[in-house]
């Protein structure tokens, strides 16, 4: 009997096989050449290398699974150039500093997206490489405090879905072979290694969240796919039959190479049996890869066919045409930028997220909130604000970040998503000609805390005695000098008394910055910083128009500050790249209207994330249920919730929502009737409802609105009250409304079927939402299906 739903997650680990299901009309070995998976976009691409490795010795064969190149007569296979990165060329001198894959999440520009991972792709493959370590679909976001969370999208699968699509195409067109990672479930760093933690999951949650983006990606062409450290059911990933064999390569119909994560592969004929195309030599020599074959432990068509998934990539790509550029050093110098600051600079500006702002009013006789207008002056704080002591960047290292706070300008994070920074703009550095132009006065103090470095002597007449007088530099407040010398108004001059209290009370506008950092190797410890948060309410407490600036790894707690009556404005993003004090600043002074938006959820407690497994079993009995939907499930009060973000300008919902069935016939069929293609059934992917609504620019400028719809299902589908299941970002005039139409596609409104082993349409009322976040619900429908 075949346990099913979250139970599965708790059974036996020897009965896990039992516990995900087994379904025999599928091949154990799912071949490329049995023409199992319509291959469609990469059809072409499969001939020519099914072609080309007829032609191939068995010795030539094993070359190219070790990622060996080799010349023999007219035949020749030059090999792959791999390289990690998703946020720049990975230990690579004079390359652009990109975001971080999280803020590009949080612009909610799927084209945007495909444009930012264009322009990295270009770099890669400027600079030599072809096979890229880049898009990260796994953390997608269980757990809050995962190291990794920068380099992913967001825990909601269908947002991430939608952007990675765009993320390899992106990469695709820039001619280099995209690997997708971590395969799969590896949802933390903690005890991330082989033989480290378990995670244990039902399929039901496999299939729904944590392979949803995957298989997004898997559609849009992505030939290559790193299998994880962590183990899942009880098995290691690289190593796991029913992981690789059947989720992967049948159910998801994938028809690249699976590549293993460093010292992931522990096996020569298990791993290959298990699904692994491109591995090491030490296992996978040319006596073992033989031997096996000739003794039965591995069969030449499993041989024929690890060959060919490591070459279709090759050709999908376009490699074959002979124009790459050779690879360089990583210390070399090769023009690989061009115009790519520009499409950094975008996203940098469409990832900031306006939290909060309170403008509509005055204090002191001048206006509050944002965006700043020409403040007399402003108070700078943070060591975030400023420049670190030495930079711009950090030696690579993949065991976490030193600190969880960084001491200078956050815009980028440690590990395989380490940026390899030209330069960074820090808000220091972008505000002074916005301060000049506007003759402000500026005040800063580039530190979360202030203990004087020194002390100054005042030579002559300073106390009125002729001679030498001392100022002590400290932290303490108060407006006036010390030694006889005068006060100057405001704390401005020569008789200011450097602190937190008199910099802000001398200030007309504060901003403060904060930061959270984090990198693979290590999980975050903290979420949320006493020594930040004390900074932020000293600031407040003497400053009425306090505006704090957070640019952070993950998820960041603000609860310590986030009501003090003097806070008027929050601007909170993921780590923005090269550009990011610009982008920033822009925003700050409206030159642009933010329209970003938040891809997980503000909670008001650490404590009420789901928490980090600190055992090497790691049962997600919470199934389907993370980040809103595990809120929503618990009817848990949030600080922000998912998808929320304000502008400078307002919008007007309409009331009226419609849905009309584009695909009636699909819908007469409770599962999908289609051959296997890449991403899954295919014809999962094809519409079946459109949602038509409206939004009115009801304000006084031009803006930009992700309007956002979700989904209730019928209670046969066992599914959150509601998810995600369309957006659309639309730039709207002022005064003037858009015209949105969501197409939904069959999968949009399926659930996973673990007794048949299938996606289902559930029969009943499906309610059609609205909304601006996944709170703040506009307009509803109703269809029945």
């Amino acid at each position: 009997m075949r346990a099913t739903g979250s139970i599965c997650a708790l059974v036996a680990l020897a009965n896990v096989a039992s516990c995900v299901g087994t379904n025999t009309t599928l091949p154990k070995r799912p071949l490329l050449a049995s023409g199992i998976v319509d291959l469609g976009i990469a059809s072409n691409a499969y001939e020519k290398a099914k072609a080309f490795v007829g032609k191939l010795t068995n010795a030539q064969k094993v070359k190219i699974i070790n990622g060996h190149s080799f010349t023999a007569g007219n035949i020749s296979w030059a090999g792959y150039a791999g390289k990690d990165g998703i946020d720049g060329v990975n230990n690579q001198a004079y390359v652009s500093g990109f975001s971080t894959a999280a803020a590009v999440g949080m612009t909610w520009n799927p084209d945007l997206a495909e444009a930012h991972y264009l322009a990295l792709g270009e770099e890669f493959y400027g600079t030599g490489y072809n096979l890229i370590n880049g898009p990260v679909q796994s953390p997608n976001g269980r757990v809050a405090w995962s190291g990794r969370l920068p380099e992913s999208i967001s825990p909601e699968p269908y947002l991430s879905g939608i952007m990675e699509a765009k993320t390899v195409t992106g990469f695709n067109s820039a001619g280099v072979v995209t690997v997708g990672r971590h395969f799969a479930v590896d949802e933390q760093e903690t005890n991330r290694k082989v033989g480290g933690y378990s995670s244990n999951v039902d399929e039901k949650t496999l299939m729904e969240l944590y392979l949803w983006p995957f298989a997004d990606s898997v559609k849009s062409g992505m030939m290559g796919v790193m299998c994880s450290l962590n183990g899942v059911n009880g098995q290691v990933a690289c190593e796991n039959d029913k992981l690789l064999n059947d989720y992967l390569k049948t159910k998801l119909g994938f028809p690249g190479l699976v590549l293993p994560d460093v010292a992931a592969q522990q096996s020569s004929y298990g791993s290959a049996n298990a699904g692994l195309d491109y591995g090491s030599s030490q296992y996978w020599s040319e006596t073992i890869i033989l031997g096996g074959i000739a003794n039965g432990t591995l069969t030449q068509a499993r041989l024929d066919d690890m060959a060919t998934r490591v070459v279709i990539g090759w050709y999908y790509a376009n490699l074959d045409n002979g124009k790459q550029p050779s690879t360089i050093s990583g210390s070399e110098y090769r023009n690989v930028r061009g115009n790519h600051s520009a499409t950094i600079k975008q996203v940098a500006r469409e990832a900031i997220v306006l939290l909060k702002n309170n403008n509509d009013g005055t204090r002191n006789g001048l206006p509050i909130g944002l965006p700043i207008r020409k403040p007399r002056a402003i108070g700078v704080f943070g060591a975030h604000a400023g420049p670190v002591m030495a930079g711009p960047n950090q030696v690579f290292s993949v065991t976490g970040s030193p600190a969880q706070i960084y001491p200078g300008h956050l815009a980028g994070i440690t590990g395989s998503g380490e940026d390899s920074f030209p330069y960074v703009v820090d808000p220091h550095v972008a505000l002074l000609s916005r301060i000049i132009a506007d003759d402000t006065s500026v005040l800063w103090i580039f530190n979360n805390t202030y203990t004087s470095p020194y002390s100054i002597g005042i030579p002559g007449q300073g106390t009125g005695s002729g001679s030498n007088a001392s100022i002590s530099v400290g932290s303490s407040g108060g407006g006036g000098g010390a030694g006889g010398i005068p006060s100057f108004p405001g704390g401005f001059g020569t008789g200011g008394t450097p602190s937190f209290e008199t910099y802000a009370a001398s200030s007309d506008v504060c901003l403060v910055f904060i930061n959270a950092w984090s990198g693979e190797g290590a999980d975050r410890t903290e979420l949320s910083n006493p020594g930040q948060d004390a900074m932020v309410n000293v600031v407040a407490d003497n400053c009425n128009n306090t505006i704090v600036v957070a640019n952070v790894a993950g998820p960041r707690i603000l609860d310590a500050w986030i009501e003090h009556p003097n806070i008027t404005a929050v601007l909170y993003s993921a780590l923005l790249g090269q550009d990011s004090g610009n982008a920033i600043v822009d925003v700050l002074y409206g030159d642009v209207n933010p329209s970003g938006k938040l891809t997980y959820t503000i909670a008001k407690n650490a404590t009420d994330y789901i928490p980090i497994c600190e055992t090497l079993q790691c049962n997600f009995t919470e199934g389907v249920y993370i980040d809103y939907r595990y809120f929503d499930k618990s009817n848990t009060s949030v600080r922000y919730p998912f998808g929320h973000g304000l502008s400078y300008t307002s919008f007007a919902y309409s009331k009226d929502v419609t849905v009309t069935i584009t695909n009636q016939t699909a819908l007469n069929s409770k599962y999908p009737t289609g051959s296997l293609g890449l991403g899954g059934d295919a014809d999962m992917f094809d519409e079946v409802l459109i949602v038509n609504t409206s939004v009115l620019n009801s304000g006084a400028r031009d803006g930009a609105e992700v309007v956002q719809l979700y989904v209730g299902f019928p209670a046969e589908a066992q599914q959150p009250v509601q998810i995600l299941r369309g957006f659309s970002k639309v730039q709207v005039k002022e005064g003037q409304t858009a015209n949105i139409s969501f197409s939904i596609r069959r999968r949009d409104i399926s659930y996973w079927d673990t007794s048949a082993e299938k996606w289902a349409v559930a029969s009943g009322i499906y309610t059609f939402s609205v909304g601006s976040s996944s709170r703040d619900i506009k307009s509803t429908t109703q269809l029945h299906i």
